[in-house]
């Protein structure tokens, strides 16, 4: 049995240890594309092939779940689309039962042959046949369809799915798009939850998220918050520890979903979490309590903006200057940040080390919601030293308080050419040789933005 779906389902099984009283009967309807288009080569074999052998997989690990009911449908399997477009062509493979999981598995291998043509809303429509009124009285259906294409039959996928989701007779739908181009892609998005499948990896890990979300019912929204308490800070790693333990169980990158939400995730109810927003500085929220069987709202203050750097008549991709950038008043590195970057962090204040010669300090710069704030610093001038021999020198810039120290000079090298920032300097050099220290040179100079000047120590 394959390693990664035994590992998947061991999670979906601890929330059925917890089930109480009512016990829920999770009942997954498969709805298979079998279209002639199914046939066609994707990645080296054929889609089918691929679908048959991770579908497989998937039953494999089915097996032996309790409260948990299958069926197979499928279309496009019996009549060939060299006859003529036949949109009847839709078949109950396999009855939604307990105990199925090696009915599927075989009447995938040996019943769906791709023939036809793509029906999607009429298999969606037949679904309030197959999910009989729930023996238990406390049944979730879902339905998760497998396609590589659109609907040929002038239905409406999104109508029909809208429709029966309304009356109950199934949750949102899950779609794994197998090969599908971009234009395709977008017309699922009102039918259920669409996940791509770009190739056999991905529909491996696609398929598994799928089926885990089926059979646990307990869903996280996790609402990054802006200044107004909005959930509309995304695209943010979520790391959630065990409270009790701290060893990471999940990493999520926010999304928003096809309708601008914050994404729906499927979470172990099992665990007390605390959840921590990877932003820079991270925000963390504590002692977070998931009840199963429900939709739970998760809120963690998270506002940021933005903030850039830039410096006239320098290509900033090839600058390579790197800021140091702390929180007001702390000397902990938050984050090195090159210029050419665009990096949101925390509202608040910040100090920045601009690692340029000499380094520029800048103090309290204010990042505000949804704002671009952009520091921008002179172009350095060049300066290049030229020596007689080889020696020891230093450079300085001259201050109202005196000589700040820049950098030494290579004990290297006879010439030697720095960037420094504009402003008055002066350089100090004795050659090697030179046992005595009145052979000390002292070169006053003046750095200009975008000029270059030559320093002779000799």
């Amino acid at each position: 049995m394959n390693k990664f779906f035994i590992l998947l389902f061991l999670s979906c099984l601890s929330f059925f240890g917890q089930a109480q009283k009512d016990v829920q009967t999770t009942r997954i309807l498969f709805i298979v594309d079998a279209s002639n288009s199914m046939n066609g080569f994707w990645n080296n074999q054929p889609k089918i092939t691929v679908a048959r052998k991770l579908m497989g997989q998937v039953l494999d690990s089915l097996n032996g779940i309790p409260n948990l009911q299958l069926g197979l449908r499928a279309f496009g399997n019996e009549k060939n689309y060299l006859a003529g477009q036949d949109c009847s062509d839709m078949q109950l493979i396999v009855p939604i039962a307990s105990n199925n999981a090696n009915r599927i598995k075989t009447a995938m291998n040996d019943k769906i042959r791709p023939r036809g043509t793509t029906i999607i809303a009429g298999s969606l429509e037949q679904c309030a046949n197959d999910f009989r009124s729930c023996p238990t009285g406390n049944c979730k259906n879902v339905v998760i369809l497998l396609t590589d294409g659109e609907e040929e039959c002038d239905g409406d996928p999104c109508a029909v799915s809208r429709a029966l989701q309304s009356q109950n007779i199934f949750l949102k739908p899950f779609i794994i798009g197998v090969g599908l181009d971009e234009s395709a892609k977008q017309s699922f998005n009102c039918v259920g939850n669409y996940y791509d499948a770009t190739d056999e990896r991905r529909f491996k890990e696609v398929l598994g998220i799928v089926i885990s979300q089926a059979l646990n019912n307990t869903s996280v929204q996790v609402n990054l918050l802006d200044q107004g308490d909005a959930p509309t800070e995304t695209n943010v790693n979520m790391t959630f520890y065990d409270h009790h333990s701290g060893q990471v169980v999940y990493n999520y990158v926010h999304t928003m979903n096809s309708r601008g939400n914050p994404d729906t995730l499927s979470l172990d109810p099992v665990h007390t979490y605390r959840i921590v927003a990877q932003t820079i500085p991270p925000q963390s929220i504590d002692s977070v309590v998931i009840t199963p069987g429900k939709h739970n709202i998760v809120g963690i203050k998270t506002p940021q903006g933005t903030l850039e750097f830039k410096m006239a008549g320098v290509n900033l991709e090839s600058a390579n200057i790197p800021v140091i950038v702390r929180e007001k008043d702390k000397m902990n590195t938050l984050n090195v940040q090159m210029f050419g970057e665009l990096t949101r962090y925390i509202t608040g204040n910040y100090d920045l080390e601009i690692l340029t010669l000499p380094r520029t300090y800048i103090k309290n710069i204010n990042i505000s919601q949804n704002h671009t704030t952009t520091i921008e610093i002179p172009q350095p001038g060049i300066a290049t030293f030229m020596m007689s021999a080889r020696g020891y020198g230093s450079v300085y810039k001259q201050t109202s308080k005196g000589l700040e120290f820049v950098t030494n000079l290579s004990q290297n090298k006879d010439k030697e050419t720095l960037s420094l920032q504009p402003g008055d300097y002066v350089s100090v050099f004795r050659p090697k040789q030179a046992r005595e220290s009145i052979f000390t040179v002292e070169r006053p100079f003046k750095i200009v933005s975008g000029a270059s000047v030559a320093i002779k120590l000799n």
